[in-house]
This record gives structure tokens, sequence and C-alpha cells, in this order.
């Protein structure tokens, strides 16, 4: 015979007991209602007020209780593994084979449970009634959104005389209860997270999610029960399941309710929530709201990266799911940073000089104030690789913002906590499913967006205001095109969406002038090599006709380097392959990363696998 011991912990008011009626509602599960909250409520009697207290206590009913009353407020006396034995005998006498029990626990009453060994605290291990009965326990938990749940704390607040901490409300017991699990030495027990509003919009599908986890039969019966007290309630249900009592069942409808919420349980609701959010990123629903992990990553590693955020003197690295800034933070509120791309080689970063300069250059025209210095930057750049481990085949997005305001506003007089640093590294290849084909080529399309002006918004300014860009991109991805070629007011070419531009006519290397497009690292760097192998160069305004009849086009940025472009509107360009010119300033580039002066060379790390640095 095997049975499944199902242990719950929920926070109050999380529809635990809605979720306990499903269990009972099956005909292979005995269930049990808080078995651990008469000792608890014990140890913390001086200070927890309970109208019951007493009573519950001594298992002494209250005068002129019936003798069902009585025998409900008796059977709270035995201990945990006790009153387990006894839902083992039922099932095994029913001859319930495969049975289950069910138990919900409030998580403030996990102090008082042994997680190693499975049992009461301070109790025997636990034994089954014979050699032929397995029993395995298994952990659920319930979690709630913390302001929906203090929204309605009030609500039973004659219960429990508006005593409200976060101790007696319970979540960050919640986080221990799964660090309890997951340490064990042993794979003995397992533990699955519901968000409870899950069960409450769709409880056939979160209900049969969870029976999955579990390794139970899934069945119709856990989706209705009859309406009114049940012998599995506690004794205490009369002061709290009345709502409860009124349910038949989960309901198919979600009836949405707007609370305020008390203000005096901010300081509850802001412990709550940091565990609230880490156990519903563990919720099936959480993790099912986009493709697949295999689907996204082109690394799979990408999906466990750390980023670093913060203002000056407060960054941390934080994993990505946990990653997040301000709603009030400038870059939200209007797309005011500055940003930059980075590139990392072979234990090198390449032109990391050059790019902070132009970073710190673009802060100072936005007017930022309170700015990270430079050694703050490069710390929390190198920080970010270190705890990555990544020494090659790494691209960094550095983001500078205004930082955080302390109202919504555009105006950077509110902007008082200094500015905000955003690291975010990637395994990234130059030429993939996130990049280009630099062997191949790519196909550009001429956007209807012209590229704005610095009577606009100038260009020469790295910064964050991206719409410009974005939508040339949109087309392009609805022509199936890999970017699109961006035009000045003029009508001359100016850069594509992404990337500037380059082409080789006659011998003669051209790429626009710089006055409406943003002038590139890169662009610089291969006018620079072009020179130095004896290529002559021309920086002019060119007109969308000379790229359509090219010999040779390529586009150039840190992400991609240097991509050949085999056709522009449809028009092939050259023979519609890589050109020599382009061949040959690939290979001169792929050489920086160990040439004099242009990479900066990545420090030591410490744990690196394999070995101690490089």
């Amino acid at each position: 015979m095997k049975v499944t011991v199902i242990h719950c912990w929920s926070a109050p008011r999380s529809r635990s007991t809605a979720l306990l009626y499903s269990f009972n509602a099956r005909s292979d599960c005995e269930v049990l209602d808080e078995p651990l909250y008469r000792r608890w409520l014990e140890h913390n009697k001086d200070y927890v007020v309970r109208p019951y207290t007493s009573e519950l206590i001594n298992g002494i009913p209250p005068v002129q209780s019936t003798p069902e009353e009585r025998l409900n407020w008796e059977k709270e006396k035995p201990d945990l593994n006790t009153r387990i034995l006894l839902c083992l005998e039922n099932l095994k006498s029913e001859n319930r084979e495969n049975g289950v029990i069910f138990i919900k626990h409030m998580a403030k009453h996990s102090l008082l449970y042994n997680f190693e060994i499975e049992c009461e605290m301070g109790a025997s291990p636990f034994s089954a009634i014979d050699e032929k009965v397995e029993i395995q326990h298994k952990h659920v938990l319930l979690i709630r959104d913390p302001v929906s749940m203090l929204s309605s704390w009030n609500a039973s607040a004659d219960i429990h005389n508006g005593n409200v901490t976060p101790n007696e409300i319970g979540i960050v017991y919640l986080l221990s209860i799964y660090s309890n699990v997951e340490s064990k030495c042993d794979a003995t027990s397992s533990i699955c997270v519901i968000e409870s509003d899950d069960l409450a919009m769709d409880p056939e599908k979160t209900l049969s999610a969870l029976c999955n986890d579990l390794d139970i039969p899934s069945t119709t019966e856990m989706l209705s029960w009859n309406i009114g007290p049940k012998a599995c309630d506690g004794p205490w249900a009369s002061w709290w399941y009345i709502n409860v009592h009124k349910s038949s069942g989960w309901s198919s409808k979600c009836v949405r309710k707007y609370q305020t919420l008390d203000p005096k349980l901010l300081p509850v609701l802001r412990v709550s929530l940091g565990a609230f959010n880490f156990l519903k990123q563990l919720t099936h629903r959480y993790k099912l709201r986009g493709p697949a992990p295999s689907e996204i990553y082109e690394d799979s590693r990408n999906e466990n990266i750390l980023a670093y955020i913060g203002a000056p003197g407060y960054g941390r690295l934080v994993p990505r799911d946990m990653a997040s800034i301000s709603p009030w933070d400038s870059s939200v509120q209007g797309g005011d940073a500055a940003w930059e791309g980075i590139r990392v080689y072979r234990g090198k970063i390449l032109s990391l000089e050059r790019h902070l300069k132009r970073l710190f250059k673009s802060a100072k025209a936005l007017g930022f104030r309170n700015v990270h210095s430079k050694e703050e930057v490069i710390e929390a750049i190198f920080r970010t690789l270190a705890a990555n481990g990544m020494r090659d085949g790494a691209h960094m997005r550095l983001t500078l913002t205004r930082g955080e305001k302390c109202t919504s506003s555009m105006n950077p007089n509110f902007n008082v906590y200094g500015t905000t640093l955003i690291v975010l590294a990637e395994w990234k290849p130059s030429e993939g499913k996130t990049t280009y084909d630099n062997v191949k080529g790519i196909s550009l399309i001429t956007s209807a967006i012209r590229r704005n002006s610095p009577s606009t918004c100038d260009s020469k300014i790295h910064h964050n205001n991206m719409i410009n860009n974005i939508l040339p991109k949109i087309q392009a991805n609805l022509a199936g095109a890999a970017d699109a070629l961006m035009l000045d007011l003029n009508g001359f070419v100016s850069e594509t969406n992404a990337t500037n531009i380059f082409m080789v006519e006659d011998g003669v290397l051209l790429t626009p002038h710089g006055d409406h497009c943003l002038p590139g690292i890169t662009r610089g760097t291969i006018l620079l090599l072009a020179k130095e192998i004896g290529i002559e160069t021309e920086v002019r305004n060119i007109s969308l006709s000379e790229f359509h009849s090219a010999d040779e086009v390529f586009t150039t940025g840190t992400m991609g380097e240097l991509t050949p472009v085999t056709t522009i509107d449809g028009r092939k360009i050259g023979d519609g392959l890589k050109g020599p010119y382009t061949i040959r300033l690939q290979e001169i580039y792929s050489t920086l990363p160990e040439r004099k002066g242009w990479a900066t060379p990545i420090p030591p790390f410490l744990n690196f696998p394999g070995k101690t640095s490089v």
C-alpha cells in the first residue's frame, strides 16, 4: 500500500480551506485541518489573541456544546504523528490503495515541524502501521499576492484583534519551508508551488497540474463540495470559515474585489513581497508565460545570467528573473538614458575606453547629475563578467539612466537619487540568430521612416529614445529583411536602424556623413583600419541609388562587427556574395583584441571553471 502525505503550507486568507475541501471531496483521501495549531497557540498564547485560545489548548469545548462539538475540540489533543496514523488506519480499513492524506498547515506553524525526518518537532521519527505501507511526504506551498491578502486582513479583525506582524502573516515562513525541503540530504520529499489566484481563475487546470506534480490521479471530484460545515473542520471553523461554508466548489468565474490597503500594513507587505516574488516564479503559470527556454535562448546559459543594477554606491548583481528597475526610473518614464554596446573577446574588452568616453559625453550632453564615476562603471563591468564567468563570446549592454524620480514627471529636477547603472551581459556570438550572418550576408529594405536630425534629437547623443529605430525595424521584420536602411531628411542614406553602413565603389570605401547618424565606434575603427591597409576612404552624402548599384556594401556595429549586405530593396549588390574588401576588413578587425591599445584586459576570476584566471 502506498500513501502520499501532502503537507500544504500557506499564509492566512489564501483559500487554503477551499483547497482542503477540494481534497476532502476525493474518495481516496483523508484530510487534517491545521493539526499543529493547538501546539502553536500554546507556545504563543501570551501575545496571540484568539477568542478560543483556552478551549483549543485544553481541548475543552465551550459550555452548551453538543457531543459532536465536544469531540471536535478533543480531537485536537493528539500530536501530528498520532493523527496521521489514524488517517492511515482509515485508509487501510477501507482498502483505499494508493491513498492520500492531505494536511492543511499555516506557514507560521512550520516552526513545529521537523522537515528532515518528516514529523512534528520533538516527536520520534514517523513509522507506518506495518512494513507493507509505503509513505511518501510531499509539500505544497499555496501562495497569494500579499497585497490582496493584507487588503482583506481587517475583515477578521474581531477574531485576531487586528494583530498583524510578519510572523503572524507567515509569508516569509513559506520561503523558509522551501529552503528546508530543498536542503534535505535525500530525495524522499518534494515541493511544488501554486498560486491562490490561479486556483480561483482556472481551478480545473491548476488542480490537474498540482496532482500531476504530486504524482496522484487528478479527479473532477475536487472541483465541488457540499455547502456548509464539514466533519474535517477544525473547531475554530465557526469563526473563520463563514464564507467558504457558503460555497459549493471552485467558481467558474473569479469575482474581482477592489479593496484599499490599510497603510499600517505596509511594513508587513514590504517584508513579505520578496518571498512571494521568488515563490511566484516557481508556479506553473509563471513558467509557462512564454515559450520554453530552449526556444528562446540561442545560448542556454543566458537563462541564468546575473545583471548589475543600481544607483551610485548601491549597485548589486541579481539573477535575470529577479532583475527590475523602479517604475519611477527615467528610462521607464521617458526613455531618458544613454547606452553602449560592448564586446568581450578572449579575456579582453574591445574599445572599452572609447565606449566609456562616449557614454559619459552622452550623460553630460543630457545634463545628468550625481553620475556614477568611471571607476564605478568599470568595477560594475568586471563584477558582472566575473559573476557570469564571461571571458569570451559575450556582449554587454551598458545603460546609464538619469535615475529614479521622486514623482512621475519628465522634469529632471525630480531626479534626486543619482543615475541608475545597468550592466547586462549575455553570451552572444558576433553572428547568429540574435545578430547577423557575417558569412552569407543579409538583405536590407529602405524604411519609410526618416532618421532624426540634430534639429530634433541628435544621434550623436547615444540615447535611449529608440522609437525612431524601432519602427523601421518593424518594417524590416514584416518584409523579411534583416534591417532597414534609413534616409536623412534630404533623402541621403544615413544608416540602418541598428548599424552604420559602408559601400565600395571602384576601390573607394564610402560611408555617409555623421550628421544624421551615430558616428559609431566600429565605424571609426573601420575608417582607421582601411587607411592602415591602403584603402582609400571618403565620407560624404550618398544617395540610395548609389547603394543600390554599389560593388560591395556592409554594415558595422559592436554587436555584429562587419556584416556583408547582399541585397537592398531586392537589388543584388555586386555578385550577391561577400566582397573582397569586406573579407579583408573582417580579417584585420578580428585581430584587434590582441593589438596594443585596442582592448582592456579583464582581471583574473576566482573560482573560474577549470582555471583560477584567464
